[in-house]
């Protein structure tokens, strides 16, 4: 896997590929370099497995169709900044199933190798970045901008410069050797990224399990057709937590739609809601049915 990943990093990086190409069952795949929020993620939902970095969501995704991980670990939503960038053309494009969930609450920390008064500058993602802004310009820190929260921490610590440091998880001070100088320190206490599990194949929830079902849709041409199409969750008391458009291929066409509802289709109720959909759409996918991670109202 090629990448632009600073040395410390890279060689995480080659340490984990090479753990997971031993065992790719155990191997859960996720974007960016070690110590970024996917990879706390993993560690959450899966800590007894093995975390495979890849430079993109692309490569995660094809880390799983090819075998060379059991599962992915992808961002799909964030508190602040809304849905992941497209990540909706490419779950349902992916052929996999989601098969769980996991929050993880986005705790930055400012990273360094000395201590905060011989700070002049911080290096992190741009997101990251504008998520601490208060904090910096009240210590008169200067941001720089790095492709990868996790990336920076492993930059500034290579780099060995006491006046750089780094926004980034404790995660990626701990892995990177870097003095964790404050905890916190996003401007905004609700920072939270919403993570999907991706297989290969499909996992029904265990009976009893409060679920959630992810689908695509795309409906016709015609007057109130997305009315008419989510009529049925409305009359079959189905709870629809997240409906999305987008358009796909630059065509001012009919739109597609992203949407979750709480519950599974083995529930008479989601699949008299899924069949009524379906007469007012061209297609339905279903993307997966997973267990409920938590109740959106938290």
């Amino acid at each position: 896997m090629t990448s632009s990943y600073p040395p410390l990093a890279q060689a995480l990086v080659d340490r984990m590929v090479e753990a997971a190409a031993h065992q790719p069952t155990l191997a859960v795949a996720f974007q960016g370099a070690p110590g970024a929020y996917s990879h706390q993620a993993v560690r959450e939902a899966f800590p007894d497995r093995l975390p495979l970095p890849c430079a993109s969501f692309e490569d995660a995704i094809e880390a799983v169709q090819s075998g060379r991980a059991g599962c992915a670990v992808i961002p799909i939503e964030n508190s602040l900044h809304g849905r992941v960038a497209d990540i909706h053309f490419l779950l349902p494009e992916s052929g996999l199933a989601i098969v769980g969930e996991h929050f993880v609450r986005v705790r930055h920390c400012l990273l360094g190798l000395a201590d905060k008064a011989s700070l002049r500058e911080v290096k992190s993602h741009v997101q990251a970045l504008g998520q601490v802004r208060r904090h910096l310009r009240a210590w008169g820190i200067a941001p720089v901008q790095y492709f990868d929260t996790a990336a920076a921490a492993a930059a500034v610590a290579g780099d060995g410069n006491p006046a750089m440091g780094a926004i980034a998880s404790r995660l990626a001070g701990e892995l990177y050797g870097l003095n964790i100088l404050a905890e916190g320190v996003e401007d905004a206490d609700h920072n939270t990224t919403r993570f999907v599990v991706l297989a290969r194949e499909p996992v029904a929830p265990p009976p009893g399990v409060p679920a959630m079902t992810s689908f695509n849709f795309e409906v016709r041409s015609v007057p109130a057709a997305l009315f008419k199409a989510l009529g049925g969750f409305a009359t079959n008391g189905i709870n629809m937590t997240k409906l999305e458009s987008y358009l796909r291929d630059g065509k001012f066409a009919q739109a597609e739609f992203y949407a979750e509802i709480e519950g599974s289709p083995t529930e008479p109720a989601v699949a008299r809601a899924l069949e009524e959909l379906a007469f007012f759409t061209n297609w339905v996918k279903v993307i997966g049915t997973y267990p409920k991670a938590r109740d959106r109202a938290e």
